[in-house]
Protein backbone atom coordinates (compact mmCIF):
# COMPACT_ATOMS: atom_id res chain seq x y z
CA UNK A 1 0.00 0.00 0.00
CA UNK A 2 3.07 2.20 0.61
CA UNK A 3 3.80 2.43 -3.35
CA UNK A 4 7.79 1.52 -2.84
CA UNK A 5 9.97 0.50 -0.53
CA UNK A 6 11.07 4.15 0.45
CA UNK A 7 7.48 4.69 1.45
CA UNK A 8 6.60 1.74 3.68
CA UNK A 9 10.23 2.61 6.04
CA UNK A 10 8.96 6.20 6.08
CA UNK A 11 5.66 5.48 7.60
CA UNK A 12 7.04 3.05 9.23
CA UNK A 13 9.40 5.04 11.28
CA UNK A 14 6.61 8.04 11.30
CA UNK A 15 4.36 5.70 13.11
CA UNK A 16 7.43 4.10 15.21
CA UNK A 17 8.50 7.89 15.68
CA UNK A 18 5.61 8.79 17.51
CA UNK A 19 5.05 5.81 20.12
CA UNK A 20 7.96 4.95 21.44
CA UNK A 21 8.76 8.71 22.70
CA UNK A 22 5.29 9.09 23.66
CA UNK A 23 5.80 5.93 25.85
CA UNK A 24 8.49 7.33 26.88
CA UNK A 25 6.84 10.13 28.17
CA UNK A 26 4.12 8.55 30.11
CA UNK A 27 7.00 5.98 31.57
CA UNK A 28 9.44 8.74 32.66
CA UNK A 29 6.97 11.66 32.97
CA UNK A 30 8.97 14.61 33.78
CA UNK A 31 11.84 12.87 33.33
CA UNK A 32 12.61 11.76 29.88
CA UNK A 33 15.35 14.37 28.82
CA UNK A 34 17.13 14.09 31.68
CA UNK A 35 16.75 10.07 31.56
CA UNK A 36 17.58 9.96 27.71
CA UNK A 37 19.86 12.75 27.33
CA UNK A 38 22.99 10.95 27.99
CA UNK A 39 22.19 8.40 25.67
CA UNK A 40 20.66 10.51 22.48
CA UNK A 41 23.50 10.38 20.47
CA UNK A 42 24.16 6.80 20.98
CA UNK A 43 20.31 6.15 20.19
CA UNK A 44 20.41 8.06 17.22
CA UNK A 45 23.33 6.11 15.97
CA UNK A 46 21.23 3.04 16.92
CA UNK A 47 18.24 4.62 14.61
CA UNK A 48 19.59 5.63 11.82
CA UNK A 49 21.46 1.84 11.68
CA UNK A 50 18.39 0.71 12.36
CA UNK A 51 16.26 2.20 9.28
CA UNK A 52 19.29 1.36 7.50
CA UNK A 53 19.21 -2.43 7.57
CA UNK A 54 15.79 -2.07 7.23
CA UNK A 55 15.59 -0.33 4.10
CA UNK A 56 18.47 -2.69 2.52
CA UNK A 57 16.47 -5.39 3.11
CA UNK A 58 13.46 -4.10 1.78
CA UNK A 59 15.21 -2.85 -1.57
CA UNK A 60 16.73 -6.58 -1.87
CA UNK A 61 13.97 -8.07 -1.15
CA UNK A 62 12.97 -6.19 -4.40
CA UNK A 63 15.97 -7.23 -6.36
CA UNK A 64 16.35 -11.33 -5.65
CA UNK A 65 13.83 -13.83 -4.71
CA UNK A 66 12.69 -13.54 -1.34
CA UNK A 67 13.75 -16.79 0.18
CA UNK A 68 17.46 -16.11 -0.08
CA UNK A 69 17.23 -12.51 1.13
CA UNK A 70 14.65 -13.45 4.25
CA UNK A 71 17.40 -16.49 5.64
CA UNK A 72 20.13 -13.74 5.12
CA UNK A 73 18.00 -11.32 7.23
CA UNK A 74 17.69 -14.43 9.78
CA UNK A 75 20.70 -15.18 9.63
CA UNK A 76 21.37 -11.98 12.28
CA UNK A 77 19.33 -13.65 15.15
CA UNK A 78 22.96 -15.78 14.98
CA UNK A 79 25.34 -13.16 14.55
CA UNK A 80 23.63 -10.92 17.36
CA UNK A 81 24.51 -13.90 19.59
CA UNK A 82 27.62 -14.70 18.91
CA UNK A 83 28.69 -11.04 18.88
CA UNK A 84 26.78 -10.67 23.01
CA UNK A 85 28.72 -13.79 23.40
CA UNK A 86 32.34 -13.02 21.92
CA UNK A 87 32.85 -9.26 22.72
CA UNK A 88 30.41 -9.06 25.86
CA UNK A 89 30.69 -12.32 27.36
CA UNK A 90 27.25 -13.20 27.76
CA UNK A 91 27.04 -16.87 28.36
CA UNK A 92 25.63 -18.50 25.27
CA UNK A 93 23.65 -21.12 27.18
CA UNK A 94 21.02 -23.92 26.15
CA UNK A 95 18.57 -21.20 25.85
CA UNK A 96 20.11 -19.28 23.52
CA UNK A 97 21.24 -22.31 21.27
CA UNK A 98 17.28 -23.57 21.63
CA UNK A 99 16.24 -19.87 20.29
CA UNK A 100 19.04 -19.89 17.48
CA UNK A 101 18.88 -24.15 16.18
CA UNK A 102 15.02 -23.14 15.22
CA UNK A 103 16.70 -20.29 13.09
CA UNK A 104 19.50 -22.37 11.53
CA UNK A 105 16.88 -25.02 10.71
CA UNK A 106 14.60 -22.16 9.02
CA UNK A 107 17.07 -20.67 7.36
CA UNK A 108 18.51 -24.26 5.93
CA UNK A 109 14.73 -24.89 4.80
CA UNK A 110 14.33 -21.48 3.03
CA UNK A 111 17.60 -22.27 1.09
CA UNK A 112 17.29 -26.33 0.21
CA UNK A 113 14.49 -26.56 -2.75
CA UNK A 114 12.25 -28.84 -1.95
Amino acid sequence: MAGSPLGQIAWLMVLQGAVIPAYALVRLRGGTAAALGPFAALGMLGAVLSVTAYALALWAQTRADLAPVAALRESSIIVGALIGAVFFKERLGAPRIAAAGPVVAGIGLMLHPG
